[in-house]
């Protein structure tokens, strides 16, 4: 029901709804959905359905980039019979869908002899995810970082950047950590991803808030990567960092006002950690369950944007995500210890999670160097520590009590919680 247009625009007219926030997924960067919505009378919070077409292919968007001298990384078409044109770019390339995202449709070619079934395989995830089979190839960077710049463009011809956001830290292409200001970035670099960024939502005709990404190397050179017309997921850094709210100000540019202005460096350092239901020992696979307890941290600095409540149902019908926790504080170093705190006090329960895989995350030594890339999660060993004392001895006694009702075999042991407590589904 949430991808039905039909259904969505009902629902609104039943509401005397006048005007369409659309989030940050699901139908967030349909352009027909933005249509519908206009064409139905109600005013659309986000960019035209032309800047999303014209952002919403990657092969077009490149080129786009390009023409407005906006660098991107080098890259070739997939069609059949480019293979030369392909393997002249040099091993490793990386295969793309041109509609895709969240590392769907997405393969690193390392010999010429993976290149066609990693052609194949690309186009066959594209079309079943997004509809469109369409892939191209780029160069792969090696331990690239991912920076993206907030833009906001208003009706008046005004585009702003409010700085940067670091997004290197993911597993298998998906944000886990995200930050403000990106510990890689001087106030030089900054003028020049954000001069880049604001010269691609002009070059889209953008309006309201957008998001440019780019790949940045430790040299210094950064390519243009792709241009989410919508708002992040990770946009609570940002107005942590910088103070604003940019929900606040995507409704103002909507009803036609002009930007005010606005913060031009970030007052303080912001980072999040993505909550996920998702078992980190299993391969990181989605969990589902009924959360029996949930309770968020609080405590200076720290903001939880969630969407569950206890007793309600993980299920597996949407992104395994439970909230974003979020730390503000003077310095990079007082955020990092800031959330790594709030994340210990935070009670999941009914449901696996990786609370305790983000804090070991941002207690390795790379992370809390800000020696950060692309590659580094993969890279890292974060076994889970061995409980302490405590636990076994808690474990013992319910198990020697539970033992004590009956047969000594553990399938005839009484349930020790009487059925009120239970992992996951499970005992």
């Amino acid at each position: 029901s949430y991808l039905s247009i039909p259904r969505l625009l009902a629902a609104a007219r039943e509401t005397g709804c006048g005007a369409v926030h659309p989030g940050y997924g699901f139908l967030s960067e349909n352009a027909d959905f933005a249509r519908a919505v206009m064409d139905a009378g109600m005013v659309w919070i986000g960019p035209p359905p032309e800047a999303m077409e014209a952002m919403g292919s990657k092969i077009s968007a490149r080129e786009r980039m390009r023409i407005a001298g906006v660098p991107v990384v080098p890259g070739a078409p997939a069609a059949s019979g480019t293979f030369s044109e392909i393997l002249s770019l040099g091993l490793p390339v990386v295969v793309k869908a041109s509609a895709g995202g969240g590392g769907k449709g997405m393969r690193v070619v390392t010999s010429p002899s993976e290149l066609s079934e990693a052609i194949s395989s690309c186009r066959r995830e594209a079309a079943a995810a997004f509809g469109d089979s369409t892939v191209y190839v780029e160069k792969y960077l090696d331990s690239p970082r991912h920076i993206e710049v907030q833009i906001l463009a208003d009706t008046h011809g005004n585009v702003v950047a409010l700085g940067e956001r670091e997004c290197s830290l993911q597993r298998r292409h998906q944000k886990v950590i995200e930050e403000c200001p990106s510990p890689a970035v001087n106030a030089n670099l900054r003028a020049r991803l954000t001069s880049a960024a604001c010269d691609a939502a002009r070059a889209a005709g953008y309006v309201n808030a957008g998001t440019v990404e780019f790949l940045l190397e430790p040299s210094g050179s950064f390519y243009f990567l792709e241009m989410n017309a919508r708002l992040q997921v990770e946009h609570p850094v940002t107005e942590e960092a910088f103070g604003v709210d940019l929900v606040a100000l995507q409704l103002r540019i909507a009803a036609g006002e002009a930007l005010p202005d606005l913060p031009s460096v970030p007052s303080a350092h912001a980072i999040e950690a993505r909550v996920y239901a998702e078992d980190p020992d299993a391969g990181f696979l989605p969990q589902a369950g009924r959360l029996l307890a949930w309770a968020e941290p609080s405590g200076p600095g720290v903001r939880v944007d969630s969407g569950v409540a206890q007793g309600q149902a993980v299920d597996v019908h949407y992104d395994p995500m439970l909230a974003k926790i979020v730390a503000k504080g003077r310095n990079r170093e007082e955020a990092r210890r800031r959330l790594v705190v709030a994340l210990g006090e935070t009670i999941a329960l009914g449901v696996m999670t990786n609370l305790s895989w983000l804090r070991r995350l941002l207690e390795a030594g790379p992370v809390v160097r800000g020696e950060l890339h692309t590659g580094l999660v993969e890279t890292l060993s974060l076994p889970a520590p061995t409980p302490p004392d405590e636990v076994f001895a808690a474990a013992a006694s319910i198990l020697s009590r539970a033992a004590a009702g009956g047969s000594s075999a553990p399938g005839s042991w009484p349930d020790p919680f009487d059925g009120r407590f239970r992992m996951g589904g499970g005992v």
